[in-house]
């Protein structure tokens, strides 16, 4: 479940990373057409005005030494102004590729038009030149030339705005292009948010809310723990005060049935209070082992010493409910453990796992080696394990299956497990469970594999 939440996290925080990546990517391509933009209107605005006057400086120039051969008829002039016309008609020539509207290309066909007509007009004033002329004559081609220069003026600065205005048609283009960035960004944005909150979400869901129901479980078992020491501390007080009392009724009772013959009602109720005050001595010595359990004397043994001593100690035992205790061949796998403990934990799992058959089952014990996580990390470990066929355990009472003094037998202590989860947990280890409801149940004892 944590990996799983952690996955999801990873994905939506990549998820976000890349909105982030995309955001700051549509960010600069912005401001690099932003750039390109002004580098363009810079173009258009200096080829206007470039145009402008460039057009207006040349032909002032051919009107001027068109005008001087006028006055002075000097061939040399002429051929200066044939020289500055096709200077002029070349540089318009040149500028057909700036021009990208429509309107701009039809004010440069009428300039090349009008810029025809003015040069066909100084030819012809050019031949008349070679008969003679009367003064009226160079008037009339004074004023024609005139009238044409300024019809080529006024054209070229009507095509000098036209192609200012088509900066227009740049920024529309921009604009556009630019509104679809602020689009793109905007849902990027968006995307981010949502991504952002689900992220957000996820990792309450996923994460904070386990955390906060594992503390509120902690809390209570702490407080649970606090109780139950307080409680194995009056217990052992007074199975303390109780030990000394019983021993001396054991001793009296002892005495007194000595005085009855065998067979007499007095004799069978001394037994009957023998026997109970054998089993009071039992719940006091395990109320004692509770609260305050020894320390384990650790020696390094084969895995399998236990098992075996406990199968030879119980089998004929079980035997006669029809229950074989089994015990699988393994390796013999060195553990550091108090062999004594041990064994009353296996014979503690075994009578449970008898308990719970009844009649005719078998108790299969094994020893195998494992890789487990415990209080010190994971680690190399030994897993003695006690399997039966009886039941499995039932739902309501795994939820209890460790607490003290909660039992499902008519005289039990509801202590052995946790005596047993104690004397394992002192040897460094854990012990687990896994059960099936009519499938059988299978303990384990977690410990540190010894060197």
């Amino acid at each position: 479940m944590i990996l799983t939440a952690k996955f999801r996290l990873a994905a939506l925080g990549v998820a976000a990373g890349l909105m982030g990546v995309l955001i700051a990517l549509a960010t600069i391509l912005s401001q690099k057409q932003s750039g390109e933009l002004r580098v363009q209107l810079n173009i258009v605005d200096s080829e206007s005005t470039g145009i402008s006057e460039h057009f207006k400086d040349s032909l002032r120039d051919v009107n001027t030494i068109r005008l001087r051969y006028t006055m002075d008829h000097d061939p040399a002039a002429w051929q200066q102004f044939l020289n500055a016309s096709h200077e002029l008609g070349s540089w318009l020539d040149k500028q057909a590729p700036k021009l990208n509207t429509g309107r701009e290309q039809d004010l440069l066909r009428q300039v090349k038009t009008a810029y025809d007509d003015y040069l066909a007009a100084a030819r012809q004033m050019y031949l008349r030149d070679q008969t003679n002329r009367t003064p009226k004559d160079v008037l009339a081609d004074f004023s024609n030339s005139r009238t044409n220069s300024q019809h080529l003026f006024d054209l070229g600065q009507s095509l000098a705005r036209a192609h200012y205005e088509s900066r227009n048609q740049v920024l529309a283009r921009a604009n556009a292009t630019l509104g679809q960035l602020r689009q793109s960004v905007l849902a990027l944005v968006a995307l981010l948010f949502l991504f952002g909150l689900a992220l957000a979400l996820l990792a309450y869901r996923d994460l904070i809310v386990p955390l906060r129901v594992k503390l509120v479980e902690s809390q209570s078992l702490a407080e649970r723990h606090e109780k139950l020491a307080s409680l194995g501390l009056l217990a052992a007080g007074v199975a303390h005060e109780i030990r000394n009392p019983l021993t001396a009724i054991k001793a009296a009772v002892f005495i007194q049935q000595k005085k009855f013959p065998p067979a007499s009602p007095e004799a069978a109720d001394a037994a009957l209070v023998q026997r109970e005050i054998l089993r009071l001595e039992r719940i006091v010595t395990e109320f004692l082992q509770f609260a305050r359990p020894a320390e384990p004397e650790l020696a390094t043994i084969p895995s399998d010493q236990p098992l075996k001593e406990v199968q030879s100690l119980l089998g004929p035992a079980l035997a006669r409910n029809n229950i074989r205790l089994l015990l699988e061949d393994s390796a013999p796998l060195p553990v550091k453990v108090d062999g004594e403990q041990m064994k009353q934990v296996l014979i503690n799992l075994v009578q449970n796992a008898a308990d719970s058959i009844g009649r005719d089952g078998a108790i299969t014990l094994r020893s195998r080696a494992d890789r487990k996580p415990l209080a010190q990390g994971e680690t190399d470990v030994v897993i003695l394990e006690v399997a039966d066929t009886g039941p499995g355990i039932a739902p309501e009472v795994e939820k209890r299956l460790f607490d003290p003094f909660f039992t499902t037998k008519s005289e039990g202590t509801g202590l052995g497990l946790s005596i047993a989860a104690c004397i394992v947990q002192k040897h460094g280890g854990a012990l687990q469970y896994q059960t099936q409801v009519n499938h059988g149940t299978t303990f384990g004892i977690i410990l540190p594999r010894a060197a």
